[in-house]
């Protein structure tokens, strides 16, 4: 891990995910969250203040970046609910089949290597009556502003930890396995266009294998 990936990238992630916009996406969803709750991309631990003590009985974080990790200490000082850190990629979760209640993931599908082997991997640990939580920035609607994504994202991609503007999140949400049941989008008011289309909502499991 370079010295930019342990101490810069999680300071801007940190700074990026805690403005006041992203900060009312994530009310909207993580506090739907019930019973064992997996959490793709933990990262500084920003969603913990909004988890529900009174649903959610353990809360599994999953996060590869030690420098992220290394800037979570106070969150989980003062978490509400158990915690377990899991220090691995998504794509290598080997939790046990039908095990979770609830996944969440949140401004996290975006930098994931292989979304769709890490949603694949949720999708096995999930009950069949379990549910994906999502919140996610992506692909925007508008030709012109698409264009404008996909001339910025390969310097995006560098600063910002492998971060893509042009993923079609509901698409990598069905290619993961799920069935969308609820979808929300909008441009984050104050942010700028090329970065601020954003998709929530809740998923579950698709029946039969894959």
């Amino acid at each position: 891990m370079g010295l930019y990936d342990r101490y810069v990238l999680p300071r801007l992630v940190d700074w990026a995910c805690s403005c006041r916009p992203v900060q009312r996406q994530r009310t909207k969803i993580v506090p739907q969250a019930a019973g064992v709750v997996l959490e793709l991309g933990f990262g500084t631990g920003l969603n913990l203040p909004h988890y529900d003590p009174a649903k959610v009985t353990k809360l599994i974080g999953l996060e590869p970046a030690g420098g992220m990790l290394a800037r979570a200490g106070e969150q989980l000082r003062s978490a509400t609910v158990p915690v377990e850190i899991l220090n691995r990629t998504a794509e290598q979760l080997s939790l046990p089949l039908a095990s979770v209640d609830t996944v969440v993931v949140t401004y996290t599908l975006c930098s994931i290597p292989d979304a769709v082997a890490a949603l694949q991997g949720a999708r096995r640990a999930l009950k069949p009556g379990g549910r994906l939580l999502f919140c996610e920035h992506g692909a925007a609607p508008d030709p012109g502003v698409r264009r404008w994504q996909g001339r910025i994202e390969p310097i995006w991609r560098v600063i910002g930890g492998g971060c893509h503007l042009t993923r079609d999140i509901p698409d990598l949400i069905g290619a993961g396995g799920f069935e969308i049941e609820q979808l929300e989008t909008m441009y984050l008011p104050g942010a700028p266009r090329w970065s601020g289309f954003n998709f929530w909502g809740a998923a579950r499991p698709r029946p039969g294998p894959g």
